[in-house]
């Protein structure tokens, strides 16, 4: 008897044996291990069909244009950003379809007092989505002007239709905390900590916002990945610790590829903006302050940028970061007092609070790659709209 239970056992090893090789087990990689630029995986199967409340695929993929994010700089058919909006009264019939209900499942459940109409949106390359804000003379927000009271002009030539026109109060947000943890900000970076999580706490409402944080001294790192955990966001905050050099570039074109790029994948209407905590004196990036700039136009990316530099000087980090600011309709803060920086958090908050948000078809439009220039203007004279500067014509 104990002989025919040993040939039955060693007839069914081998079986067991490959049944348990058939599925390997991966370890996750923790986000504070996650480097610029991150790793590729190659997909392990090709023809595998993801499901459809799946969080957008990783950058290497069969989907070209996926492929084309991971590899740096691509082509604008991609990044540029040109996603048509549906008007609020097309978004139920839109919102029917397997993208679109994977895009609301990953915004969550809508707070009380938020819009619930919130559109979903599918990208066309003749169409432009611009963010932007208002102000009077006295730079208050102004936000209750109508679709009427602007005028729109696409490289200098007034918009052909406006398609989508929106006050922006609850539209859902996904933000990029960026703070350089470099040695030159040591003097009152625990403060600037405290300061970017009560802002984090205040802005990102549970089941509809998302954040991330990255700390960038010689390289970025991601110390908390997109989540609406406030927690989880101000663990993420307290993590870092200054030292080293500093790669803000390289930490702009990053958070905007790999990761505001990815979120929502277009389907849901979001605002995407990066508050970037810095002196801006880069001095490690590998790519250059035009290919950074040029990611954030193609992510559609808004940057707001807050100067740790007390020296009461204006220096060159400074007018880095005001460059930033104003070419993608941003806005850049420069407290001297160290009371001043939570000042700056409070008035980025209101301000993500009170924009608006239009949907235009160009007038002769090319998708020919080419940088195509953006001005809006209010008929008021005494109000000032601020907004990115212009985009990247995609290519077919």
């Amino acid at each position: 008897m104990n002989y025919l239970a040993i040939l039955v056992f060693a007839a069914a090893l081998p079986w067991g044996l490959v049944a348990q090789d058939a599925s390997p087990q991966q370890l996750p990689t923790a986000p504070s291990a996650i480097k610029y630029p991150p790793p590729a995986p190659p997909p392990a199967n090709n023809t595998a069909q993801a499901p459809a409340t799946a969080q957008p695929a990783a950058p290497a993929t069969t989907n070209s244009a996926a492929t084309q994010d991971s590899a740096g700089p691509a082509s604008a058919s991609q990044k540029s950003g040109h996603t048509g909006a549906t008007s609020p009264s097309a978004t139920a019939a839109a919102a029917s379809s397997p993208d679109a209900t994977a895009g609301a499942a990953s915004a969550g459940a809508i707070p009380e007092g938020a819009d619930d109409s919130v559109p979903v949106i599918r990208k066309r390359v003749n169409e432009v989505n611009v963010v932007f804000t208002v102000t009077d003379k006295r730079d208050h927000f102004v936000k209750d002007l109508t679709q009427s009271d602007f005028r729109v002009f696409d490289d200098n030539k007034p918009a052909a239709s406006i398609n989508w026109f929106s006050r922006q109060t609850n539209l859902p947000l996904r933000v990029g905390l960026l703070i350089d943890a470099s040695n030159s900000v040591r003097d009152r970076f625990k403060f600037e900590q405290e300061s970017a999580i009560e802002f984090l706490n205040q802005i990102v409402r549970p089941g509809y916002d998302k954040a991330f944080v990255i700390g960038f001294d010689t390289t970025p790192e991601v110390t908390q990945d997109f989540t609406d955990n406030t927690e989880a966001l101000s663990h993420g905050v307290r993590m870092l610790r200054p030292g080293g050099g500093t790669a803000m570039y390289d930490a702009i074109y990053y958070a905007c590829r790999d990761k505001l790029m990815q979120e929502d994948k277009g389907v849901l209407a979001t605002r995407r903006a990066i508050i970037l905590l810095s002196d801006g004196d880069d001095n490690q990036s590998r790519v250059s302050i035009s290919e950074a700039l040029e990611m954030a136009q193609r992510a559609e990316v808004v940057i707001y940028t807050i100067s740790t530099n007390t020296s009461g000087l204006v220096l060159r980090g400074d007018k880095v970061l005001k460059h930033f600011a104003e070419e993608t309709g941003g806005k850049a803060f420069f407290p001297f007092k160290i009371e001043d920086v939570a000042n700056a958090f409070t008035e980025i908050s209101d301000e993500l609070r009170s924009q608006y948000a239009i949907s235009y078809k160009p007038a002769d439009f090319l998708a020919n790659g080419k940088y195509r220039s953006i001005e809006i203007l209010a008929d008021n004279k005494k109000y000032h709209v601020r907004a990115r500067k212009g985009y990247y014509a995609p290519t077919q």
